[in-house]
């Protein structure tokens, strides 16, 4: 499921629009003589917004305009840029401290672990001051000559914004190819570079989603096209190289806009897999990657509710289900028997205390992710005689994952570790021998020690009695009641689990002595399938409860001056922070909301927006009067009223397709009318970017240390 997300590890989509009503005028603000010096206070032009018998008014819905041209709302986004900018001058040492401190943590010259596919040696690094990798091979051994594949500073000179979607070689491993968004809005281009000349070839494939197949022929890949109006991907497409993308044949065409389009092959490289997955139902075609021309078949039929991944090795199928399984079960079918779900077996049986959360298949043994008490852990099956055994970690918080395991008949399996206190972290384990080895740990430079931090994992009851799990790290000499701020960071949607992971970035924070809270609120899936389910459609207030309760919680435990507490959360987690700033603004002297979904209704209700449909189920369709009713109810945009705000800063990204930038825009707008406060509320629009921000590997923190100066200047921490 593709979602409105604030750029973690899980794929992401969202988003695009209406026209700019018909009434806007050419004069955007108020006050246009300072406008730097005051704040840029937006005309109001009433919309009334008409459903199940009622009206909304809208007066800041000229701030709309799909092709972000319109002169009136881009001097608005100016003005308030300047704005804001100009209340930050202040800071700006502070801010400009922080940002050298952040990529002054960053080894300049770094470099991925290797992973080996067939005879080659894949990799990619950055080097010195550059911006963005390479991406690079060696032949044979880690010793040979590399090759740099692509320089992706080479591919981003021309643009303001640049970023790598896919890069998949071809089964011969002699061709790349590669997706490339230059604008932010997720509408990537895809090109073709012959490795054994250097050359790219004429092929370019515009409006993809990114995702790239090859089959087994060196000539036929498969990509998806999205949707020229609401950027859904629904199409699978296969092209010839050497051919005009008009010559492409359609594959594959989803007549259900309720369902997101994606691709890829599987680990075998026998299959080409059409994933098709909507909030709660999943779907899966397969084309055999040995047949070009052979058409998609479907692994089961769809079934509303059935959500199913899989992984093939030999002559097997092993699929992740929630079928009869709330938690998600393991089970396994022969290869033979593609469209018989009455065939699968059993081979790990659903547990009411324990959510199946991902998968990895070898020749001999299965990986299986589980999530425990919220946490992660990673289970090991042989495949001759069924016995597990876990990898045991050791510490109250942290996050483990499957790394990039590209060989099907070995018995290391590559993964991933990092904690709240421990610097992200890639290993190889003998799943025989049991034997680990550690390949590469982040390096943070200057005077970084672990030993210098702690972390804690608390279960805090909330007001309906359920336990929220919650984890925290400050630096050593922390005393409770000893008037620290604390900053808590919350998400709570799509099933997305907020696992403690590890930011050098972070550090400035942590050193200045605050306290860094990750609320894991209902709404993801920490602590298995029924935690995601309630707080989603009409649960979703828990979500916000939760948030505020834990907030509670802490300063009432003396984790955090009650003067001195902010919140912070980006895009779907921005919707949980501005509900809580319409519910319980006195608990917070600031808050930060990135790229947040703010505007719940106005953009449900409209299907020309990517992902709307997609999200009915997660959200609810308020063409029910009974979804209009309780989306209304927390939708913070919705939901102002006349009381003190907290100091808040919002960001927004012009190009973005997840949560359109006028959604920012008019909660900021609309805050500022309604606001007794003398508070600062702040929005700063990047002008040149989407969802993730700008990109770059350095400039991304330039966004980041400006978030962290305003939190540590109000909370009076600065120096």
């Amino acid at each position: 499921m593709k979602q409105r997300c604030n750029g973690s590890i899980k794929w992401i989509v969202s988003l695009a629009i209406l026209l700019i009503s018909n009434n806007v005028v050419s004069t955007p603000v108020e006050n246009t003589v300072n406008m730097s010096k005051s704040p840029p206070i937006a005309k109001q032009h009433p919309k009334a917004l008409k459903a199940h018998g009622e009206e909304r008014v809208d007066p800041y819905y000229w701030l709309r305009d799909d092709e972000r041209k319109a002169q009136p709302v881009l001097d608005y986004l100016l003005a308030e840029n300047s704005y804001t900018q100009q209340n930050l001058k202040p800071i700006a040492p502070l801010q400009e401290q922080l940002y050298q401190e952040m990529v002054g943590r960053l080894q300049k010259d770094d470099r991925s672990v290797p992973y080996q596919r067939g005879n080659y040696w894949y990799y990619n690094r950055f080097e010195g001051n550059d911006e963005y990798e390479k991406l690079c091979r060696r032949k044979g051994n880690l010793t040979a000559t590399e090759s740099v594949l692509l320089d992706l500073n080479e591919r981003a000179k021309p643009h303001k914004y640049y970023q790598l979607g896919e890069a998949e070689v071809s089964f011969n491993q002699q061709l790349l190819a590669f997706s490339e968004d230059t604008n932010g809005r997720r509408q990537y281009s895809i090109r073709i570079k012959d490795l054994t000349t250097g050359k790219l070839l004429g092929d370019k494939l515009n409006n993809t989603s990114g995702d790239i197949a090859w089959a087994s022929d060196n000539k036929t890949l498969y990509y998806t096209r999205k949707h020229p109006k609401t950027l859904l991907p629904y199409q699978v497409y296969r092209h010839e190289l050497g051919t005009e993308q008009k010559q492409d044949q359609l594959v594959y065409e989803e007549a259900d806009n309720q369902f997101f389009t994606s691709l890829y092959t599987t680990k075998s490289y026998q299959y080409v897999v059409i994933e098709l997955t909507s909030t709660r139902t999943s779907d899966i075609k397969l084309i055999d990657a040995y047949n070009p021309l052979a058409k998609p078949v479907s692994f089961v039929s769809r079934e509303p509710g059935h959500e199913y991944e899989l992984v093939d090795v030999a002559d097997r199928f092993y699929i992740r289900t929630n079928w009869q399984a709330e938690n998600f079960r393991l089970m396994t079918v022969d290869k033979r028997h593609i469209g018989d779900k009455q065939a699968w077996q059993e081979v790990i049986p659903h547990r009411a205390d324990t959510f199946l959360e991902d998968l990895e298949a070898f020749k001999d043994y299965l990986v299986v992710a589980e999530r425990t008490n919220g946490l992660l852990q990673l289970r090991i099956r042989q495949l001759n005689n069924n016995k597990d055994h876990y990898l045991d970690f050791g510490e109250p918080a942290y996050t483990a994952y499957i790394g990039h395991n590209e060989e099907l008949d070995t018995e290391i399996l590559r993964f991933g570790y990092s904690s709240l206190t421990t610097p992200d972290s890639v290993f190889d384990y003998n799943m025989r021998t049991r034997q680990k080895i550690l390949l590469k740990q982040d390096k943070v430079i200057g005077t970084f020690k672990p030993e210098l931090y702690q972390s804690e994992r608390l279960m805090v009851a909330v007001r309906d009695g359920v336990k929220v799990p919650v984890s925290l790290v400050y630096r050593k000499g922390f005393r409770r009641n000893a008037g620290h701020p604390l900053l808590i960071y919350g998400y709570g949607a799509y099933g997305s689990s907020l696992d403690p992971f590890f930011s050098s970035a972070r550090l400035s924070l942590l050193d200045r002595g605050v306290v860094y809270v990750l609320a894991h609120v209902r709404g993801g899936e920490d602590l298995g399938r029924q935690w995601y389910e309630s707080g989603k459609l009409d649960h979703k207030l828990n979500s916000f409860n939760d948030f505020i309760d834990v907030t509670r919680y802490l300063v009432s435990e003396g984790y955090g001056a009650a003067d001195n507490v902010f919140a912070m959360g980006g895009s779907a987690g921005g919707l949980l922070v501005g509900a809580v700033a319409n519910m319980a603004p006195e608990l917070y002297r600031g808050i930060v909301a990135e790229v947040p979904f703010v505007d719940v209704l106005t953009t449900m209700f409209d299907e020309s927006i990517p992902l709307t449909t997609n999200e009915y189920e997660e959200w609810g369709n308020p063409n029910d009067r009974s979804a209009y009713d309780y989306i209304k109810s927390y939708s913070p945009y919705d939901n102002i009223t006349r009381q003190a705000y907290p100091n808040m800063l919002v960001t927004a990204g012009l190009h973005d397709s997840q949560v359109q930038y006028w959604e920012p825009a008019k909660w900021i707008a609309k805050l500022r009318h309604y606001d007794t406060s003398d508070n600062q509320i702040l929005l700063y629009t990047e002008m040149e970017a989407g969802h993730s921000g700008v990109s770059g590997r350095y400039q991304a923190y330039r966004e980041l240390a400006m978030e962290y100066a305003f939190v540590l200047h109000h909370a009076g921490v600065g120096d």
